[in-house]
């Protein structure tokens, strides 16, 4: 983050084009044995020494730095379908790489953000439609030809049906929101953390601090993290540049994105899918990439003298 913030985003404008090869190379090679990582049945890393690198968080900035440098060299191209096509063509085959690992929620992460990148550039409306109807059933497609999504479904419907199988996690996850009640059970004295809850350090950390800090500390917590969004849309409404515009859309959106997502998940508002919480979830990739990130937004600012 503090290197990121020191060196000049619009460095990062010639470097579209390898970092987009590196993802797709990245993505590509976690099927290679010996150098991908598989855990729970999914191979989503790459295995370094005591390390692993997940090319999925990289592809996603990736994704917005493609965006943002080809549609700020011609803004117009937008307006047409042949004109953001490219785009299409490159989310498409990350989101394809990315699904087969599999890992659905990220896809679905990369699919928003492509819609919202799109929708911000200006892109017309109707093609916008046109987009969301066909992914939308795609989605579905997806769900009924996967075993195990369709056991998610169903857990999410009746978690109470398999309380010691699918809907064990979500079940959980309630039981520690529910019990923090209003002012939480005290910062540390999480019970759900201690092998009840899985994932608690990562996916379902959120239903930790809603055990520990209660209804009301859920509430500062977010305004904290809407803060951020609020202070990158602001960062990318102020800016005259284009490409620094949609950069910080893009960084800001897949913020917002699983965010927002990984709240619906912990609180079983939506079926439960593996997705990091920004900046709070365990996870080297994850939380690097969402550093450098910000530090990006930090340059922007900084460089187009903004304010509060």
């Amino acid at each position: 983050m503090i290197a990121f913030t020191f060196i000049s985003y619009k460095k990062l404008e010639k470097w579209w084009l390898v970092l987009g090869i590196v993802s797709i190379v990245l993505l590509i090679a976690v099927f290679i044995p010996f150098i991908g990582v598989e855990n729970y049945g999914a191979k989503r890393w790459i295995g370094i020494g005591g390390f692993t690198i997940q090319p999925s968080e990289i592809a996603k900035f990736s994704f917005i730095l493609f965006t943002a440098t080809y549609i700020s060299k011609n803004p117009d191209r937008i307006r047409s379908f042949a004109g953001f096509l490219p785009v299409l063509i490159f989310g498409g085959i990350l989101c394809l790489l990315i699904i087969i690992e599999p890992n659905m929620s990220i896809t679905v992460c990369m699919v928003l953000l492509m819609f919202s990148m799109l929708l911000f550039a200006g892109i017309r409306i109707k093609h916008l439609l046109f987009l969301i109807l066909p992914a939308f059933l795609l989605g579905v497609i997806l769900i009924l030809i996967e075993p195990y999504r369709l056991n998610r479904l169903s857990a999410f419907l009746d978690p109470w049906s398999s309380p010691k199988g699918e809907g064990y996690q979500l079940l959980q996850s309630l039981y520690a929101l529910g019990s923090g009640g209003w002012f939480g059970v005290g910062l540390f004295n999480s019970r759900q953390k201690f092998s009840f809850l899985p994932f608690s350090e990562s996916d379902f950390i959120l239903s930790i601090i809603g055990e520990e800090t209660g209804f009301i500390g859920l509430i500062f917590f977010f305004l904290l993290l809407f803060f951020i969004v609020y202070r990158g849309f602001k960062i990318a409404g102020k800016t005259t540049n284009i490409f620094a515009y949609l950069l910080a859309i893009g960084i800001t959106m897949i913020f917002c994105i699983q965010v927002v997502i990984n709240a619906l998940v912990v609180t079983g508002s939506i079926p439960p899918t593996g997705l990091p919480l920004p900046l709070v979830s365990s996870g080297n990739t994850s939380i690097i990439i969402f550093m450098a990130e910000m530090g990006i937004l930090f340059n922007i600012s900084k460089e187009n003298s903004l304010t509060f």
